[in-house]
């Protein structure tokens, strides 16, 4: 009766200490050999566990710091090939070679910056700062930003933000790249629907924002990847152009930093819905 006792009481606490993560180790107070055997080897798998943690934020840190270093040594000799490239595109015009080649430059430079803003907030370089400000007009000002594009498009485009202040505590220009991330996804991805939803309302103590298409979408299976580093589950509307990889990443981390989360749902060609939710600024004060 004593060993069943004792039995459980180690599956209890071993299990509590892998839930809560906790580096402590097992203890049970017994007279048993073999209750002692098996505590100090379930001790050992634990102490390794601990170990492979460790070496995989050191692993970790390093990765993020090498990928930091690496965009910023070639944001330099990029920036300068940009300017000579302006130059024979200016001489040649925009449809010549040189045109091409500045556009696909472009491209490599915004993804070297995309890497290098990733890389600073793994490694906890990038400093937000926090600030108090209207989150209806910041809303606002990102969906107008995409008016041209949606009118192009001719998307059915479906607005709802709240006459009332409704004030957050963060960084501003964080959520404008986090907004403008997640509604030039829709645009890209869910161009088949035509559709692009951007709702604002406020719940308890806490705003929400979605952002809502009606395109492809994603198979359940790619959802729990969506915000990986460099995961892209399919090609844009266009056909020809793959994402970075790196935008939804880059949102996630952001939102996190200001206490917010981000989230998103998905049933192809029904609604694929990215969510964010932040603590609401007079809920911050209090």
């Amino acid at each position: 009766m004593k060993r069943a006792a004792e039995m459980a009481f180690a599956g209890r606490e071993l299990a509590r200490i892998l839930d809560e993560k906790s580096e402590e180790k097992l203890m049970i107070f017994t007279e048993r050999e073999e209750t002692k055997e098996l505590c100090a080897q379930i001790n050992r798998l634990l102490e390794e566990r601990q170990q492979l943690k460790a070496e995989f934020k050191r692993k970790e840190a390093l990765t993020a710091q090498m990928l930091s270093n690496v965009s910023h040594d070639i944001r330099t000799p990029m920036t300068v090939l940009l300017g000579y490239l302006e130059m024979l595109r200016l001489q040649n015009g925009t449809g010549s070679m040189a045109g091409k080649a500045e556009k696909k430059a472009l491209q490599i430079m915004e993804l070297m910056e995309q890497f290098f803003t990733l890389s600073r907030l793994e490694a906890g370089e990038e400093q937000l700062v926090s600030q108090r400000f209207e989150l209806g007009e910041v809303c606002r000002e990102c969906v107008l930003d995409f008016y041209e594009i949606l009118t192009g498009k001719q998307f059915q485009v479906e607005i709802s933000i709240p006459e009332e202040p409704v004030f957050l505590f963060g960084d501003e220009a964080a959520l404008r790249r986090i907004l403008c991330n997640l509604i030039s996804n829709g645009v890209r991805y869910g161009g088949e629907g035509n559709y692009l939803g951007f709702f604002l309302k406020t719940e308890s103590s806490f705003a929400q924002i979605q952002v809502k298409d009606r395109g492809k979408g994603m198979e359940q299976e790619a959802l729990s990847h969506v915000f990986d580093r460099l995961f892209r589950a399919e090609r844009d509307s266009s056909g020809d152009t793959y994402g970075t990889g790196l935008g939804l990443s880059i949102a996630k981390r952001l939102a996190s930093q200001m206490g917010g989360e981000l989230s998103v749902s998905s049933e192809p060609f029904v609604e694929t819905c990215f969510t964010l939710k932040f603590p609401l600024a007079e809920e911050r004060n209090s």
